[in-house]
């Protein structure tokens, strides 16, 4: 379904995401309404001391943040960045020396849009947790669909564990 070519980021549908604690955001995946398959955006609003996601880096989405509103902290690799309103980061693509993360540090919501490369298949390692995940076909607009499996490095079988 799309809207067609143009949508208002106040008219973006958002939708809760998170744990309820640490990690909270309403976020609106909206690149498909507009008729692109190329390049994904999502709207991210984040409260006061919460972030939406936890610090992570992608294998092959390359990802682009424009801070719209209020102000924060962006995680990149070992460094900390504040960030306000008119700032852009980037996220390449990499392992832990590209993971990345926007904290709102303000006192009023962080309101940024992510830009991004899509892929059809995904790794993104999740460094202070050891975890990784896996996703080939999924639904970043639902965060459902296709096949996604989230472990922990540790936890690796051998190659032909199982097989007869």
């Amino acid at each position: 379904m799309t809207t067609g070519p143009v949508i208002n980021l106040a008219d973006v549908p958002l939708q809760k995401n998170g744990n309820g604690e640490g990690f909270e955001a309403e976020i609106g995946s909206f690149g498909r309404l507009i008729g692109s398959t190329g390049i994904g955006c999502m709207l991210h609003v984040v409260q006061p001391g919460k972030k939406a996601f936890p610090r992570h880096a992608h294998h092959q989405i390359h990802e682009l943040f424009v801070i719209l509103e209020g102000e924060g902290v962006y995680r990149f690799g070992d460094e900390a960045h504040p960030v306000k309103a008119g700032d852009v980061c980037a996220a390449p693509t990499g392992g832990p020396e590209t993971a990345h993360q926007i904290a709102n540090t303000g006192s009023v919501p962080l309101k940024y849009l992510g830009v991004s490369t899509v892929a059809e298949t995904e790794v993104v390692e999740y460094p202070d947790s050891d975890k990784f995940a896996v996703m080939s076909r999924f639904d970043w607009a639902t965060m459902s669909g296709g096949i996604r499996s989230i472990g922990r490095t540790k936890d690796s079988l051998g190659y032909y564990d199982g097989e007869e």
